[in-house]
């Protein structure tokens, strides 16, 4: 079950709380004193600690508060035989999970470990998690054109200038805007992404700034734009160069002004958002044939970020196909594959036209078509199209 510290000077607590928990499943050490028992919490991994609050050289609120010092997602019960409610909400605001009086009652005391374990639990997912979307996030790499980028992002997420990012298709433009934001001061707030290449010209507009109940045939609720949903945060227009015109001068409005207004509404709305956009478009072009407005690209592009084609990046590749094997293997429950350094050969040989999307699709298929090995003759075979 879980493994739990008990601090408490009076013997008979200590091993009365040992013998009942035990029991009950739950590995328990016990320490006689505060000092005792913060030299066992740091030689062992405890889920929970019961700490009595009155206790001679160290009082359970001293242990309470360096036990936070040290690990403040371990959950900390006090328990005391003198307590009130003085004394209660001083530990609760100290970062104590609950109090118990004693003499203890047994089920409440039980209810409470469970509900403190769950919570160790669901925190370590909370972090597991994390930890596996961040590295499906990574943006791999040693190559110098991509250090490039990786030092830009560190230079430029702190600040609120708005970024443009340009590149091929494929080359990980949404990484760059994804980790622009979190290592930005707007990390705790939303992150929110709008194709705009994938939305109709006619309902961009609504996407964008929303719109109010029956301002068109098919409005039949008010409802909020990716602006509203991305305040306090990061939005992020990708494909910006396939915006219609009449969009592009409401987003240089709430560029200019940080504020929106939704279809068939007058009412102005005040947005706090950083917006990051992305295009592999070239916009210098587009705006001298009248597809882009230039006021607005000098609104997007404080600072302008590139991200490499892969043909710029070919040594990057042995990274990237063992990034993608592990990535893929895990996903489908499997022990990655060993890439061959011929295979890796006859991958840099390759014309990478759809970039990075297009290697993690032939590292996938490699991964599904081929045995334990992925060799040369295997690129060879499966890297190309398949008819």
């Amino acid at each position: 079950m879980s493994k739990i510290l008990v601090i408490d000077d009076e013997k008979a607590i200590r091993n009365t709380l040992k013998d009942i928990l035990e029991v009950e499943g739950h590995n328990v050490d016990v320490a006689e004193d505060g000092h005792a028992g913060l030299e066992m919490f740091d030689n062992g991994a405890y889920e929970l600690v019961l700490c009595d609050i009155k206790m001679p050289q160290m009082d359970g609120i001293e242990v309470l508060e360096k036990l936070q010092e040290r690990q403040p997602d371990v959950p900390v019960v006090m328990i005391s035989g003198h307590g009130n409610i003085d004394t209660a909400v001083d530990a609760i605001k100290k970062g104590a999970f609950d109090f118990i009086e004693k003499p203890l009652d047994l089920n409440r005391l039980l209810i409470t470990i469970r509900n403190a374990t769950d919570k160790t639990v669901l925190i370590q997912e909370t972090k597991t998690l994390k930890r596996k979307v961040s590295k499906a996030y990574d943006i791999v790499g040693q190559s110098p054109a991509i250090v490039k980028v990786k030092e830009m992002i560190d230079r430029v997420a702190p600040t609120e200038a708005r970024v443009l990012i340009t590149g091929p298709n494929g080359t990980g433009k949404e990484l760059v805007a994804r980790w622009l934001h979190e290592k930005s001061n707007r990390a705790a707030m939303p992150f929110v992404e709008v194709n705009c290449a994938a939305i109709p010209s006619e309902l961009i507009e609504s996407e964008l700034f929303g719109h109010e109940k029956g301002a068109f045939t098919s409005a039949i609720k008010q409802r909020k734009g990716k602006f509203e949903q991305a305040d306090g945060g990061t939005l992020f227009l990708d494909e910006i160069g396939d915006m219609s015109l009449s969009a592009q001068a409401k987003v240089l409005r709430a560029l200019q002004e940080n504020k929106i207004s939704r279809v068939g509404s007058d009412k102005d709305i005040t947005v706090n958002v950083r917006v990051i956009a992305a295009t592999n478009k070239n916009l210098t072009q587009e705006i001298e044939k009248g597809n882009f407005r230039e006021d607005l690209y000098h609104r997007l592009s404080v600072i302008i970020i590139n991200v490499p084609p892969l043909c710029d990046r070919l040594e990057d590749i042995p990274l990237l196909a063992q990034h993608f094997n592990e990535q893929i293997c895990a996903e489908y429950g499997i022990p990655p594959k060993v890439i061959s350094p011929d295979a890796i050969e006859e991958l840099q040989k390759l014309k990478w036209t759809g970039n990075i999307r297009e290697l993690r699709n032939v590292i996938e298929r490699l991964i599904i078509l081929c045995d334990k090995q992925i060799t040369g003759n295997d690129v060879k075979a499966f890297a190309g199209p398949v008819f």
